[in-house]
């Protein structure tokens, strides 16, 4: 089978398997098609890792965009860990730029999250720079004692491309992975996991100075991220709800019939002429 037959195979599995078991079936199909493992790795969303920057005494997020061999870069501290010599680091510039949009989407993160971890890593392209914003939340409600926990992930890829000195176009591609479990001895035990992806483009947005990429990039942000919740709660949630009630109504049959009589009796009601 050619190799490009092999990876097409391997993601439609992965989309046919349960999302909260990723991890272990993505680590046993590279098993079996170890050819295909930095494909399947950047292909693949996985669960965003949080790790600790002891300098800057901050959590991070970590991803592929921040990994140079086994030592991922701290946006805070700018250092890696395992401390790495000859790791590759963003040019002053973009470094200035990508400390400007961690502080913003830390007070971003606040207001929508309350919560949560956020890191932002940028590099440069050829006609202007791309970057990656990483925003995780946990919640675990059974130190409360409700029997629920859930985890967000919200990836968030994106492009700058300059137009001159006054306009850029944007590219934006954002996937959420959001997982909930219950457990309780009443309703026993209850899972909840999906992820979605949205790509979208704004073009000849004005610019009139390097602090404007931001504000175009976190509305833009904003923006799409609200649409993927929009939808996570249609999907995840609303058909959920359908599906239960399609499998057994909340009424007994009795309870039902008579409401459907008094509905007919009403509506029969409401349709006489009254009388003169």
């Amino acid at each position: 089978m050619a190799e490009q037959d092999q990876l097409s195979n391997a993601l439609d599995l992965m989309r046919r398997l349960p999302p909260s078991q990723l991890e272990t079936n993505l680590g046993g199909l590279i098993d079996l098609v170890p050819d295909l493992v930095s494909d399947l790795l950047s292909a693949i969303d996985q669960p965003i890792k949080i790790a600790y920057d002891s300098t800057a005494k901050k959590d991070y997020l970590l991803c592929d965009y921040n990994r140079d061999a086994d030592s991922y870069r701290s946006p805070w501290s700018n250092k890696y860990d395992p401390p790495l010599p000859d790791g590759v680091l963003p040019p002053p510039p973009i470094r200035e730029l990508e400390e400007s949009f961690n502080n913003a989407f830390n007070v971003y993160r606040d207001l929508y999250y309350e919560g949560g971890v956020s890191s932002v890593y940028l590099w440069e392209s050829e006609d202007g720079f791309s970057g990656i914003v990483l925003i995780k939340k946990t919640s675990d409600q059974t130190k409360a004692g409700i029997p629920m926990k859930g985890t967000w992930d919200s990836i968030n890829v994106f492009e700058v491309i300059n137009k001159g000195k006054t306009a850029a176009d944007y590219r934006l591609t954002t996937t959420v992975m959001l997982t909930i479990e219950t457990s309780d001895e009443k309703s026993g035990t209850y899972s909840l996991c999906g992820n979605m992806t949205r790509q979208e483009a704004r073009e000849d947005q004005p610019v009139n100075k390097e602090k404007t990429h931001l504000i175009n990039v976190g509305s833009f942000i904003e923006d799409v991220e609200g649409k993927v919740r929009t939808s996570m709660n249609t999907v995840y949630f609303g058909k959920t709800k359908d599906i239960v009630n399609d499998l057994r109504v909340a009424k007994g049959v009795s309870q039902a019939a008579k409401a459907k009589a008094a509905q007919e009796d009403i509506a029969k009601g409401a349709a006489q002429k009254p009388k003169k």
